[in-house]
C-alpha cells in the first residue's frame, strides 16, 4: 500500500515550496510550477551570487519505510522535514536559502545563495554535514532506527546560455548523483571529468595582486585556479565542489601548488605568492612529505616567500596531523595565514590555535564599511586581535575608493580587491615591478 502511495505523495510534495523557510506558500498540485525557482535563481545570478542546489537524501528510504508501518513512515517524513529546517534555520542566514523543496523522492533539496568571494565548497560540506548528524540523531531517537542510510551531494547551478530551468535540472541530477554515488552515468561522467584533470593537470591560474595601503606598491599576490576553459569545470567553485565529493581535493589542490612553484619559477617572481589550501589538505598525513618533494625540486624558491593560506571555512577540529604540520611548515619557514576573519567562530578559533603570521578580514566586514559605523567597529577588534598576535592584516575584496580609504584611516597593511585590480596571468614584468 506504501509502494502505490509514493507516486501521488511525492506529486503532492513537490508541489509544495518554502520560500523563504519562515513563510510557508503551498502550491496545489494542478499548479505545480518552477517559476518562482528560476526567479529567485535568476535574481542570484543577477546580484553576482552563484547558486549551489544541495540534495538530502535516505538511500534506503523503501526500507525504512517497510520497517515503520504506514501511520510511522507518515510521521516519520513530518519529523524529517521538521528536523532538517530546524537545522537549516540555525545554520544559515535568512537570506542565503534560496528555495526549500519538502521531501520528495528520496530527498530534500536546498537551494543556496553563495557569495562566491567569501564563501565556497567547505562551507557547504560542513552544512550537510551538521543537518545530517542533527537531524539522523533526533530522528533515530524518536523512532529507534539506527539503519538509515543518510547522504548528501550538491552541484553549483551553471551559468550558461541555454535556459536557467535546464541548470537548474542538471545540476539538481548531478547533486543527487554525488548523494547516491552509486554506479549511474552522472555521478560516473564527473568522476571521470576531475580524474582527467587531475591526472593532465589541466587547471590554470589567475594571479590577483596584494598591495601596501599605504604606498599603493604591490607586496603580494593571491594564486587563484580555474578549470579548463569552456568546461563546466572551469569555475572554481564547481571544479573543487566534485573533487571534493568524487576524492581529489587533496590531489588538486598539490596540483595547484606544483603550478605555483612553475610560474614563479618561470616569471622570476620575487614577491610573497599566496596559496590556498583547504585545512583537510593541509592536515593530511602526506603533504609534508609531497611539500617537500615539490620544493626539492625548485630549490631557488626559498620558503619564505610563500604564504600558506588556510581558506573556506573548515573547522581544524578532529584533523588529526593538522597543528603538527603547520608547525613543520613554520620551522621550514613558511608563512601562515587564515582567510575568512571575521565571517564566525571557525576563523577565530583558527586564529588562537595557530597565531597566524597573517590575518586576512573578510569581504563580508569591509563590504560599504564607510557606510556602517559597525562595521568599522568590527575591523577595529579584528586589527587589535591581529596585534596581539603579531600578525600583519591584509583586507579583502575592495571595491571602492571609499572603503579604501576606511582601510587607510585604520592604518591597515595590506589590502585587495577590485577597486585595485582584478585577477589576471602573472607576467614577468608584473612579477618584478
Amino acid at each position: 500500500m506504501i509502494r502505490q502511495m509514493q507516486p501521488l505523495r511525492n506529486l503532492i510534495n513537490w508541489a509544495k515550496i518554502v520560500l523563504p523557510l519562515h513563510k510557508i506558500r503551498y502550491y496545489p498540485p494542478q499548479f505545480v510550477i518552477r517559476n518562482p525557482v528560476i526567479e529567485v535563481v535568476n535574481k542570484a545570478f543577477k546580484e553576482g551570487y552563484e547558486v549551489a542546489i544541495v540534495v538530502f537524501n535516505i538511500n534506503n528510504l523503501r526500507e525504512v519505510c517497510d520497517y515503520l508501518g504506514e501511520h510511522n513512515y507518515t510521521l516519520f517524513i513530518k519529523s524529517l522535514k521538521k528536523h532538517f529546517r530546524l537545522v537549516i534555520e540555525k545554520e544559515l542566514e535568512q537570506d542565503d536559502v534560496l528555495v526549500l523543496h519538502d521531501y520528495y523522492s528520496d530527498g530534500l533539496t536546498l537551494f543556496l545563495r553563495i557569495d562566491h568571494e567569501r564563501s565556497g565548497v567547505s562551507e557547504i560540506d560542513s552544512i550537510m554535514k551538521k543537518v545530517l548528524k542533527e537531524s539522523e540523531s533526533k530522528l533515530n531517537e524518536e523512532f529507534s532506527i539506527s539503519y538509515a542510510e543518510f547522504a548528501s551531494g550538491y552541484m553549483f547551478v551553471e551559468k550558461k546560455h541555454y535556459s536557467v530551468q535546464e541548470a537548474i535540472s542538471r545540476a539538481h541530477q548531478q547533486a543527487l548523483a554525488m548523494a547516491e554515488k552509486r554506479v549511474q552515468s552522472e555521478f560516473n561522467e564527473m568522476l571521470y571529468s576531475v580524474n582527467k584533470i587531475v591526472s593532465q593537470r589541466n587547471i590554470s591560474l589567475l594571479a590577483q595582486p596584494i598591495l601596501d595601503v599605504a604606498t599603493k606598491e604591490v607586496r603580494a599576490w593571491e594564486m587563484l585556479t580555474r578549470g579548463p576553459k569552456g568546461t563546466s569545470l572551469e569555475s572554481p567553485l564547481q571544479l573543487f565542489s566534485v573533487a571534493r565529493q568524487t576524492g581529489f581535493l587533496y590531489d588538486l589542490e598539490l596540483i595547484v601548488l606544483e603550478k605555483t612553484l612553475e610560474q614563479i619559477n618561470y616569471t622570476g617572481c620575487m614577491q610573497d605568492i599566496f596559496i590556498n589550501f583547504t585545512p583537510i589538505s593541509l592536515g593530511n598525513q602526506r603533504f609534508i612529505a609531497d611539500l617537500k618533494k615539490l620544493m626539492l625540486k625548485y630549490k631557488n624558491i626559498p620558503p619564505r616567500q610563500i604564504t600558506i593560506e588556510i581558506t573556506e571555512r573548515d573547522s581544524i577540529e578532529g584533523i588529526e596531523h593538522f597543528l603538527s604540520n603547520i608547525k613543520i611548515l613554520r620551522n621550514l619557514g613558511f608563512r601562515i595565514a587564515v582567510d575568512d576573519t571575521g565571517s564566525g567562530y571557525a576563523s577565530l578559533n583558527t586564529i588562537s590555535a595557530i597565531m597566524p603570521d597573517i590575518i586576512k578580514i573578510d569581504r563580508s566586514v569591509i563590504q560599504d564599511i564607510d557606510k556602517n559605523s559597525v562595521k568599522e567597529s568590527m575591523l577595529k577588534g579584528l586589527l587589535l586581535v591581529a596585534r596581539e598576535t603579531g600578525s600583519l592584516v591584509v583586507a579583502e575584496g575592495i571595491e571602492s575608493k571609499e572603503e579604501a580609504l576606511v582601510m587607510h584611516r585604520n592604518q591597515v597593511d595590506l589590502a585587495q580587491g577590485y577597486y585595485f585590480a582584478r585577477p589576471g596571468v602573472l607576467q614577468k614584468s608584473m612579477a618584478s615591478s
